[in-house]
């Protein structure tokens, strides 16, 4: 009988790329040659939800890791060199950040080292939710904010934070680029000195090491160099605790910043167009106008007499108009209020925040026996507090503007309204008609003198003479100076320090910028936080340092287009004896052996049976009648847990109708204690390959966790063995088969499986050209995916 257990298959219309398993649940991501990031679950391999590729992310996916508690997926995307942080709940970006090359490999792991001074901290409860008020969730009524959150909640971004338990994105790309992200959000290390494109990335659980694996070409037409290095990561160990209390800051900021961004993009989708209705009338109107008469005395004219020019007529009533009035008075209020409220509650509380957390993070950084050997520099944190301070004065300003603006506008637009009714001859309601006051007049008055004065200096930069509107220059991102800048003159605070040779310097002051716009102030602000925290990761990136490097073998040329991102060398961190394994294959009389390389996370320390070879003995005896017991090759290995390989199989002489199969490789069978007298002389000078003859080989006879993969010509494997699952993916990179690999065998069940497997191998190619024309945005997926269609979209996480 087999001895897994098949769930799901499924044809695929593109080519996958990468694979990975939720660590938590029954999901594996897939990323495709179109750019698409799939979410399917394992029952029936069901989708859950599709990213397409788009202008904005990037459209070539070359990595997937998942957060080690499966709530957030990050992938990489090499055309655009951004790193993209998902929800699992929805297929929308939940945060985004730029490399400066392109990324090749992507690792997530969780320290798992514990200490007294840990455990407090992780059982705690975090200061800040005991001593700022909650964060208001962002609206879901814009289409920004629609695309992230689900349903009422709007407070998705808080799961970017996570648990408090350290967890780091290890990022490795071409020339030798490697970061380290912790919580996937802030980056801690910037490591250098490794040559070549990362192929492998593996932090140990203890943070005392990096293993790393790279491929070196001096020229196109050479072969590459496959190299095993393993770096001295011990600063981080030695430093654990203080290392996850700054990361921990560090990312509630960078939420932070990313919380203000939403809420300033709410804002800016908040103000409408339509305000600027009136600028571009009056413009119009000052081009066309035959008189020499200002606008300004136009309206001034039309307010202290009750009497105005034919052209000013023509102006309010067939171009404006009454309704066109109205609803420009509406729109101003309305956008206005909501931008108001957005500021209130949302700029200024995240502000606020910021605000505190790096005041303690400088708080830390004062401490320095304990965090200035992490480059934790106060000053610099200085600055970042003080662009925060300037932000919030630019947000207070606003606020002053729309206070100031509502009331211009509504006295305005009263008197305008009373005016043209009376042009129109229309009936002027009772409750409007009323005397204005010498008040009233003075306050329209001061309005028009302010906002209705000619600028031609304003058309040169603007293309239009008038500014009426004064919310909408706070919120453009760009760098020129504000149009309209808000008047200072007579102001006693700011004559007060103009005049105080004490105060004017004073870094109790924040810097206030009267010139510039809100998102100005704010890219300045962001600009300086990541100046401040980039210190650590570049003092705590040249803290590490080579400890071994070991040239594996050379890569021989060839035209096989399979990603990158499928082929060996593999890398396992066994968290329980804190050894870094490398799985990987050469090929010796026409025989692809296994090659297992192990490493103590400790630089310091050795260990036994440092790499040693396996070959398969011949276990098919009864199908294929051989007695050779060397007749099966290795295409793929992955570690399925810390004491045992899951490998994909073929016979070494493959012919016309012999199967691969899927297999379980006990660790326990490879190291014995016999292994301890045919230990390798190491010689470094040579590589691995060269020395090949003298690493001690292990023939294994595989008993019964093994199956044979009919009608499938399989090539590559991903598995989990938390969940106990694997994805077997065949060499065109388009079929797959779903196995649960530790249950118990159902002798009626896996026959009905097995029928409809064959019936599924036998109609592939007649179903595939008939469901071409059959689905929408799909091409080439088989006639049985269609109607699991329906369900796919239907399908939700809830387990």
């Amino acid at each position: 009988m087999p001895a897994f257990r098949q769930v799901g298959e499924k044809q695929l219309p593109q080519e996958v790329v990468f694979m990975a398993w939720s660590p938590k649940r029954d999901l594996i991501a897939l990323a495709n040659r179109a750019g698409e990031v799939l979410l399917h679950r394992l029952a029936n391999f069901q989708r859950v939800w599709s990213l397409p590729p788009n202008e904005n992310t990037g459209k070539e996916v070359t990595a997937l890791a998942w957060r080690p508690d499966g709530k957030i997926l990050a992938f990489g995307l090499t055309d655009t060199k951004r790193i993209i942080l998902c929800d699992v709940e929805k297929p929308e970006s939940l945060h985004s950040f730029s490399v400066d090359l392109s990324i090749t490999y992507m690792h997530w792991m969780e320290v798992t080292e514990e200490s007294s001074v840990l455990t407090s901290f992780y059982n705690a409860e975090d200061e800040s939710n005991l001593l700022l008020p909650k964060l208001p969730a962002l609206p879901k009524n814009y289409s920004t904010t629609a695309k992230i959150f689900s349903e009422e909640k709007s407070d998705e971004i808080m799961k970017l934070l996570g648990d408090v338990r350290l967890n780091a994105l290890v990022l490795g790309g071409s020339s030798g680029f490697i970061e380290i992200y912790a919580y996937g959000m802030f980056k801690i290390a910037t490591v250098t000195g490794v040559a070549g494109s990362c192929r492998g990335l593996c932090l140990s659980s203890d943070l005392k090491s990096l293993s790393v694996i790279t491929e070196v070409q001096d020229s196109s037409d050479s072969e590459a160099e496959i190299t095993y290095f393993q770096l001295d990561t011990s600063l981080l160990s030695s430093y654990l605790p203080e290392v996850t209390r700054m990361a921990r800051k560090f990312t509630h900021i960078s939420t932070l910043l990313q919380y203000i961004k939403l809420s300033l993009t709410c804002m800016c989708e908040a103000w409408e167009e339509i305000l600027m209705q009136m600028d571009s009338r009056l413009t119009k109107f000052v081009q066309e106008k035959n008189t020499t008469t200002s606008v300004q005395d136009e309206f001034m004219q039309l307010l202290l007499w009750g009497k105005a020019s034919l052209e000013l007529q023509a102006l309010l009533m067939n171009q404006l108009t009454v309704k066109g009035l109205k609803k420009l008075g509406q729109s101003i209020e309305s956008s206005y209020s909501s931008i108001q409220k957005l500021v209130i509650s949302h700029l200024q509380s995240g502000s606020e925040a910021l605000l505190y957390h790096l005041s303690e993070l400088k708080g830390m950084a004062l401490w320095k026996q304990k965090y200035e050997s992490l480059g934790l520099d106060a000053s610099g944190i200085e600055e970042a507090i003080t662009a925060v301070g300037s932000f919030i004065l630019k947000a207070n300003e606003l606020l002053q503007v729309i206070d100031s603006s509502m009331k211009n506008f509504k006295a305005f637009f009263r008197w305008l309204y009373v005016a043209m009714l009376r042009m129109s001859e229309d009936h002027v309601l009772p409750e409007l008609n009323k005397v204005m006051t010498q008040k009233d007049i003075t306050f329209v008055a001061d309005f028009l003198t302010e906002h209705f004065n000619e600028a031609p200096e304003l058309y040169n930069r603007k293309g239009k003479y008038f500014n009426v509107e004064r919310v909408g220059q706070y919120l453009k991102d760009e760098d020129d100076d504000l149009v309209s800048p808000p008047n200072t003159e007579g102001n006693q605070w700011f004559n007060f320090l103009k005049n105080s040779t004490h105060l004017k310097e004073s870094p109790l002051l924040f810097p206030y910028y009267p010139e510039k716009s809100l998102h100005f102030v704010k890219r300045q602000m962001e600009g300086v936080i990541d100046q401040c925290l980039q210190k650590p990761a570049d003092v705590i990136g040249k803290s590490v340092h080579q400890a071994v490097c070991v040239s594996l073998y050379k890569t021989s040329q060839s035209k096989d287009s399979t990603p990158q991102l499928f082929k060996l060398p593999f890398l396992w961190n066994d968290k329980t004896s804190n050894i870094h394994y490398v799985l990987f294959t050469m090929l010796e009389n026409s025989i692809s052996k296994i090659y297992i390389l192990r490493r103590p996370t400790d630089t310091s320390r050795s260990v036994s049976n440092g790499i040693l070879a396996v070959e398969f003995g011949n276990f098919l005896n009864s199908m294929n009648g051989s007695s050779d017991s060397r007749c099966y090759s290795c295409l793929d290995a992955h570690f399925y847990d810390d004491e045992t390989v899951t490998v994909v199989l073929k016979e070494s002489m493959e012919q016309e109708g012999k199967e691969r199969v899927l297999a379980q490789l006990p660790l326990s069978s490879v190291y014995t204690d016999e292994d301890q007298d045919r230990e390798l002389v190491w010689d470094s000078t040579k590589r691995l390959d060269e020395q090949s003859g003298e690493i001690p080989t292990h023939t294994v006879f595989l008993e019964n966790q093994w199956r044979v993969l009919e009608n499938m010509k399989a090539q590559y494997v991903s598995v989990n063995g938390i969940r106990k699952v694997s994805c077997v993916l065949s060499s065109n990179l388009r079929h797959v088969r779903v196995f649960e690999m530790d249950v118990e065998d159902d002798g009626e069940a896996e026959e009905e499986e097995e029928e409809e497997t064959t019936q599924v191998a036998a109609g592939e190619p007649e179903e595939l050209n008939q469901s071409a024309d059959n689905q929408d945005n799909v091409c080439g997926a088989s006639a049985e995916e269609l109607p699991d269609e329906t369900e796919e979209h239907e399908s939700s996480l809830d387990p």
